[in-house]
């Protein structure tokens, strides 16, 4: 799992580790909702929640040839709603660099590796770029990221393509099989106050840490005037185990990188009479909101 660890992608990385459906290879960490050091932080810091020992590695500090975004409006100062989580005892330092931790693994399990994105595609770029033979090596690709309508960070552009539209132009031309969970279904599926409490309350650390850690991106949320906090990142993990909780269409998909007022919009032929000549990604646009809160309820209680 490749990720920018804030509030969503932690949650998303309790659910990944309670799926019976996977073997967790590793995590590498971005920059993108806050800074690398925070995403990388963060991300270690949740073996200590699930008192695991997945490995770590740092990746990019910046998008390939853009200026850096955040979203600490949602996130936290730290990423992590700035809930405080001390790192694991006696942990084990990685040293090497995310795409080549990627590629390593894709070559250990011979094209059998699943990988989920939740954050800015950089680090997935420069490993595409650096091992051109690397997306033959991987099975499948679960993105969140994108939108094919309104985006959340401009009127057409979801944050995580917009962080790094270079990069997510990288990726999806690459050949490899994509399932994309855009906002048209991520902002569909949340927790809300009541599911949170829930949480709080069911007798395990994992939950309180949950409603902590969600308190943040909820106060935004409310003053939006949403229903609960959407759990984006949790989508392509979830969507991962239970494909049948949700609904796809094969769609081409690209990304622009060119114009100023579109930048970052993924562009589909999904509504258009005019299709594109290819079919790079199964594209998740909606599914079952009830179900989907319940399961990752379920995962976290597990914990």
């Amino acid at each position: 799992m490749d990720c920018d660890t804030g509030t969503d992608d932690a949650v998303a990385i309790l659910a990944l580790h309670q799926l019976e459906c996977t073997e967790i290879t590793g995590f590498s960490t971005v920059c993108g909702n806050s800074g690398l050091e925070n995403s990388y932080r963060n991300t270690r810091s949740l073996n200590t929640i699930c008192r695991s020992a997945y490995p770590v590695y740092r990746g990019a500090d910046r998008p390939l040839i853009r200026e850096r975004i955040h979203a600490l409006d949602v996130h936290g100062k730290n990423g992590l709603g700035d809930v405080l989580v001390p790192l694991p005892e006696n942990e084990t330092v990685y040293s090497e660099p995310a795409w080549d931790a990627l590629y390593a693994a894709a070559k250990e399990y011979e094209g059998k590796l699943r990988l989920i994105a939740t954050g800015p595609l950089t680090n997935i770029a420069i490993a595409f770029t650096k091992y051109p033979d690397l997306p033959k090596l991987i099975s499948t690709m679960l993105i969140m990221g994108g939108a094919t309508r309104e985006g959340n960070v401009t009127s057409c552009a979801e944050f995580n393509i917009y962080a790094d539209p270079d990069a997510a132009s990288i990726v999806l031309r690459s050949g490899v099989p994509i399932v994309l969970c855009p906002l048209d279904v991520t902002e569909k599926m949340i927790l809300t106050q009541e599911d949170m409490e829930e949480l709080r309350d069911c007798g395990n650390d994992a939950g309180k840490f949950v409603y902590d850690v969600l308190q943040k991106p909820w106060a935004f949320h409310k003053s939006l005037g949403n229903k609960g906090v959407q759990m984006h990142d949790s989508c392509p993990v979830l969507y991962l185990a239970y494909p049948e909780m949700f609904e796809a269409e094969e769609a081409g998909v690209v990304v622009e990188t060119k114009s100023e007022l579109t930048m970052g919009k993924t562009v589909t032929d999904l509504y258009s009479d005019k299709q594109f000549e290819f079919k790079n990604a199964l594209v998740v646009l909606d599914g079952d909101p009830k179900a989907f809160s319940e399961k990752l309820k379920e995962l976290i209680k597990g914990i």
